[in-house]
């Protein structure tokens, strides 16, 4: 299992990177302007949109020293600012997933690989 640990006077937590990324990912679909998390096909070459379920594939993350990075892969709304979505993105987060698992995150990248027109 992927993940990070903590020592506390209790004993030793393990987190799954996985379970990281969902919450990540339910986090970030919440935030104005993200349409959802973007898959890409290398067959294709394009960008989809994936749905709830497959949420994690735009997500990676990546622990050294009990630090966290996170990748993000996302589409986003049309007519919306970018850096602003992509700024709020970054806040959010990073503040969710530091109380959710009290573990630091160094980074976040953001990578738009879309935008969808929202009816």
């Amino acid at each position: 299992m992927k993940g990070s640990s903590m020592n506390t006077h209790m004993g030793n937590i393990t987190i799954d990177n996985e379970v990281i990324a969902q919450y990540a990912g339910s986090v970030a679909v919440e935030c104005f302007g993200i349409v959802g998390m973007a898959g890409f096909s290398a067959k294709d070459g394009f960008a989809k949109l994936l749905k709830k379920d497959n949420i994690t594939r735009g997500i990676t993350v990546s622990v050294n020293n009990n630090k966290l990075t996170l990748n993000f892969h996302v589409i986003v709304a049309y007519g919306v600012s970018i850096l602003t979505v992509s700024d709020n993105l970054i806040e959010n987060v990073k503040y969710k997933v530091e109380e959710f698992t009290g573990l630091t995150i160094e980074k976040i990248n953001v990578f738009v690989e879309g935008v969808r027109v929202i009816d």
